[in-house]
């Protein structure tokens, strides 16, 4: 007979070598610190180097020695190694001691320093990643010592840590655990459920190889507890759902090709098991090959290869295709000699002496039918002594213990309440007594608070009617100076029209000289007038808005400022973004906003110079600049530009006149739109006057609604 329980693929607990390798890679999840001397959790910044090269050596170049080597000659020369260096260079060492010089004993005292590590961690979140790696790593080395309590114990702490912070990516690694000690002790449907849910949970890991590995290996473990467990249907639907999710994730991890293809030879091995149970020799034999063919490759898992063989080989046995099984079993032993298999070893054994006994050598029969008794009276020796533990006990026992050290700690809680209680009774007292010994001081308070707040009223009123009465002051004076303005304006337009006529007449220089002067003063005077009543206007008036296309207003604008500015020589540069949302606003005062701030770019700027008009979108709003390389604006007049009557007017550089009214009035509308204006300015250099416009409601959820489409 063969051994029981089978092995796995030889894929032990967590002693695969590609997950347990990526079971350390995957803590590295706390973001960096820009204070290269503070422990915030991460890995510091000359670990991170150190980390990425040994990584490089243990899972691509499979160097492992000159890894651990290169380990220990850089980590020396840290000065100041974080927590986390140092938890991860005991993880190293654990690695290395585990899959290559299998010395147990250093496994587990790597193990406990990873532990102690662990305690020290500066953030939470470090603590229950690194706590929980720990206690499983220990576990691990505590299984492979056969102390199998204690193994237990190290991974229920990571269990507890895991269920306790609900984080699906620390019970995965817990429930494939115990899934591995239930198919090791022949409870293969509850081996199957445990690896069911480790699948499920496996998916809160970071979606990368590591993560797509170990689902496929559970898929595959799912199949081979059903295998032993005769439910041969259901194995063989799960052998096809690994393998097909293998293939489907082939062109994702293209760079990964050897590993998919490990993991394929292995696949194959269990459908080539599956077709012998059924006794389709043919397909078995197909799929047996195919499956050694890839894994006995070097750098492949060649001892799942040499438990292939010997799958192999009981098909020939079976078929007494005796030319075949010796073959093979003299093949399986050269390899054998060169890497050591315990269950393998111990099958061949028994397959050759079977084979003996067909050739009717009673003596050779005999003699490798000892050495299978012996090696598998010490196989099961350990398997027995593994079976004797129920891990479902143990597990029930921690949390019954679990119960009582919180039980204890409750009580002690308890009586600290109990102690809180009587302090706050005696305060209470306390405090009783100088709320009854303070309750007439405090009448008296009251009786004072209320003569404060009637003050306070009377003052609020006062205020009130003297707010009102500068309102009232200030609409008045709006219609003062509307008044007055519209008064003047008849006259001196008609002064204006018949000076432009006078023009056109013959006087003397001098008298031309006198009538020009009329002439510019009335339109001058003219322009300051419905400067005035524009902003008395502005002030108080309700604008009317529609929705405006802001680059077809832009456009329209610069187009008849063009025939100013080429008074001058200037051209006038026009910058539109594409598919701006339209703008909710008062068509005629943004117009109004953008030519007075062209107007005076013009004015300002030299012959020849180029005016820059741009507009983009922000998020928010839309953004309008309007830039020059004029004369620019001193930065002590910088704050004064936007007042009413400020004292920051000056001659354009043509000597255009200018009221200080313009700027104040686009601010007011602008603020009338919720917007905001401002301006950047070097002197000699140029000017840029900025508005901010921003969007309705309905137009920002309906560009995030876009957004969120595209992502």
């Amino acid at each position: 007979m063969f051994l029981s329980p089978p092995n796995l693929n030889y894929v032990k607990f967590i002693f695969r070598d590609h997950i347990l390798w990526a079971l350390f890679a995957f803590t590295l999840i706390f973001q960096s610190c820009s204070n290269n001397t503070i422990d915030t959790g991460d890995y510091s910044k000359e670990f991170k180097v150190i980390y990425d090269t040994v990584n490089n050596y243990y899972s691509f170049k499979n160097k492992p020695l000159i890894g651990t080597q290169y380990l220990d000659s850089t980590y020396r020369k840290l000065k100041h190694p974080f927590v986390h260096d140092r938890f991860r260079f005991y993880g190293f060492h654990y690695l290395y001691e585990k899959k290559n010089t299998h010395n147990l004993k250093k496994t587990l005292l790597y193990a406990d320093s990873m532990l102690m590590m662990a305690k020290k961690s500066v953030t939470k979140k470090q603590y229950m990643v690194d706590y929980a790696e720990a206690n499983f790593a220990a576990g691990d080395a505590y299984f492979s010592l056969d102390q199998y309590t204690e193994a237990y114990r190290c991974y229920y702490q990571g269990y507890y840590i895991g269920k306790s912070q609900i984080n699906n990516e620390i019970l995965a690694e817990y429930t494939y655990r115990m899934g591995m000690i239930l198919f090791k002790q022949s409870h293969y449907k509850e081996a199957a459920n445990y690896f069911k849910t480790s699948y499920k949970q496996s998916w809160a890991y970071p979606d990368d190889f590591r993560s797509f590995y170990q689902r496929q290996e559970l898929l595959d473990n799912v199949g081979e507890s059903y295998k032993n467990a005769g439910m041969i249907d259901s194995a063989s639907l799960y052998f096809t759902m690994a393998l097909k999710f293998i293939n489907v994730s082939s062109v994702r991890f293209s760079n990964n090709t050897n590993m998919l293809e490990i993991a394929r030879g292995v696949v194959y091995g269990n459908q080539g098991d599956i077709a012998l149970q059924t006794h389709d020799y043919a397909t078995a034999e197909q799929l047996l090959k195919k499956s050694i063919n890839i894994n006995l490759r070097k750098g492949n898992d060649n001892r799942d290869a040499q438990l292939t063989e010997i799958k192999l080989s009981r098909l020939y046995l079976t078929v007494n295709n005796q030319q075949d099984l010796y073959k093979t079993l003299n093949n399986l032993r050269s390899q054998l000699d060169s890497l050591a298999n315990e269950d393998a070893e111990t099958n061949w054994n028994y397959l050759m002496s079977r084979y003996f006994l067909l050739k009717k050598d009673e003596v050779n029969a005999l003699r490798y039918l000892k050495s299978y008794s012996s090696l598998k009276d010490s196989i099961n020796e350990a398997a027995n002594s593994l079976k004797r533990t129920d891990v479902n006990q143990q597990q029930a026992n921690f949390d019954k213990q679990g119960k009582i050290d919180s039980l204890k700690d409750h009580n002690k809680l308890q009586l600290i309440y109990i102690y809180l209680a009587v302090t706050f009774s005696i305060l209470a007292v306390v405090i009783i007594f100088l709320v009854f010994r303070n309750l007439k001081r405090s009448k008296r308070d009251v009786l004072a608070v209320k003569a404060l707040n009637d003050q306070i009223r009377k003052q609020k009123n006062v205020l009130e009617n003297t707010l009102e009465e500068l309102n009232r002051g200030g609409r008045e004076k709006d219609r003062i100076l509307r008044a007055v303005a519209h008064d003047l304006r008849n006259p001196l337009g008609g002064i204006a029209s018949l000076s432009d006529a006078m023009t056109s007449d013959d006087y003397t220089a001098e008298q031309m000289e006198m009538i020009n002067l009329i002439k510019d003063t009335s339109y001058n005077s003219l322009e300051l007038i419905n400067e005035i009543l524009e902003a008395a206007n502005t002030a108080s008036a309700k604008f009317n808005k529609d929705w405006v296309d802001i680059s077809s207003l832009l456009n329209s604008c610069v187009e008849l400022l063009r025939f100013k500015a080429a008074e001058k020589q200037q051209n006038i540069v026009l910058n539109l973004q594409e598919n701006l949302p339209g703008l909710y606003i008062n068509r005629e005062k943004i117009w109004r906003v953008i030519g007075n701030l062209l107007s005076n770019a013009i004015k300002f700027s030299n012959k020849g110079e180029t005016i820059t008009v741009g507009v983009k979108d922000c998020n928010n709003g839309v953004e309008i600049a309007v830039s020059d390389a004029g004369i620019g604006i001193p930065d002590k007049l910088q704050k004064e530009v936007f007042n009413m009557f400020t004292d920051a007017k000056r001659l354009g550089t043509a000597g255009e006149k200018s009221f200080g009214l313009g700027l104040s009035i686009c601010r007011q509308i602008i603020e009338k739109h919720n917007g905001k204006i401002w301006l950047q300015s070097n002197t000699g250099l140029g000017t840029t006057f900025y508005v901010f416009l921003p969007y309705e409601t309905e137009t920002l959820n309906l560009l995030a609604t876009e957004r969120a489409v595209l992502h």
